[in-house]
């Protein structure tokens, strides 16, 4: 693949902050949060947004759906949810005498999971597959979903009665975890004073066409990455496993989605090659939600944040990655 030039990546970085700043109308003073879930569409991986309730996570959700020209379905998580509500089911049509495939909302584009963690364990297995390999198999038949493809869950981790947590195998396949916070209080005078019409994602159109993404995701893999920034993603990733507060580190699917995470971060800022800063931007939403902590650590005030600055810190940065 021929490395994306110059030009090429100030048209991408041209595209995404027009993106960034539709996006923007529907949520105030968020623009870093809103740069990550689309880091995270443009790379080809999924957003998990965890945050308290009433900040914005679905808000956001919908604004990306709305802001891409594409199909796009919600689904609320309930515990009663059977996978085949997510995934759709083989119904017999006495018509034509033939089992017919009914598709799921799964089957969308921009697929917003709305409180991933109150249904059950089985109904969350449910999107192991679609998540990893952008298809749904069902009575041993497979169903490919349109591209690009991505989830947005949503989850509230104050509120904990009826939930079931995400298994590490599906927050592995998240590719970046961020959370919005309270408004700043510009901001959130702002927001008060439309609060006439609180859903400002109704108000968007489309600015970017679904081929588009396609697009212009493939053109940011071609970002030159030196294997020097390679070697230092590799390392953090070592850090991370050999240290002594955890029982899980960065999974070798989590040093991948670094890496396709920063060139979308350098394409973004108008440059065709990746620095070690994109790394260590991206180190906390893209790994902190892969790694487990040993519950003993964890109890004297360990945590996977503790884990990644200390990798950070330890393992030396190339000093160039162009």
């Amino acid at each position: 693949m021929t490395t994306m030039s110059q030009d090429e990546a100030v048209t991408f970085a041209h595209t995404f902050a027009t993106l960034v700043d539709n996006v923007s109308i529907a949520l105030l003073d968020k623009v870093h949060p809103i740069r990550l879930a689309l880091t995270a569409l443009f790379a080809g991986g999924h957003l998990l947004l965890e945050d308290a309730p009433g900040t914005g996570k679905t808000a956001l959700a919908r604004a990306i759906a709305a802001s891409i020209d594409s199909s796009h379905s919600r689904i609320q998580f309930t515990p009663d949810m059977l996978p085949s509500d997510i995934t759709g089911v083989n119904m017999y049509d006495q018509s034509n005498g033939r089992w017919q495939f009914h598709r799921g909302p799964i089957f969308a584009q921009v697929v917003l999971a709305d409180e991933i963690n109150r249904a059950s364990p089985k109904t969350q297995s449910a999107l192991l597959e679609v998540m990893e390999e952008a298809q749904v198999t069902v009575d041993g038949v497979t169903h490919p979903v349109a591209l690009p493809f991505i989830v947005i869950a949503t989850q509230n981790p104050i509120e904990q009665a009826g939930t079931y947590p995400l298994p590490e195998a599906q927050l592995d396949r998240f590719l970046i975890k961020t959370s919005l916070g309270y408004p700043a209080r510009k901001a959130m005078i702002d927001v008060l004073a439309g609060a006439g019409s609180p859903d400002r994602s109704r108000l968007l159109r489309p600015t970017i066409t679904s081929a588009q993404v396609s697009a212009l995701s493939a053109s940011a893999m071609s970002i030159h990455t030196d294997r020097a920034v390679l070697d230092y993603i590799a390392g953090l990733v070592e850090a991370t496993q050999s240290d002594a507060s955890t029982v899980l580190g960065v999974s070798t699917r989590g040093a991948i989605g670094m890496v396709r995470c920063a060139q979308v971060w350098a394409a973004a800022q108008g440059r065709n090659f990746v620095l070690p800063d994109d790394v260590k931007v991206l180190a906390g939403p893209v790994w902190e939600h892969r790694i487990v902590v040993d519950p003993d650590a964890a109890f004297t005030g360990a945590t996977a944040a503790g884990t990644i600055s200390r990798a950070l810190t330890t393992v030396p940065a190339p000093a160039s990655g162009a």
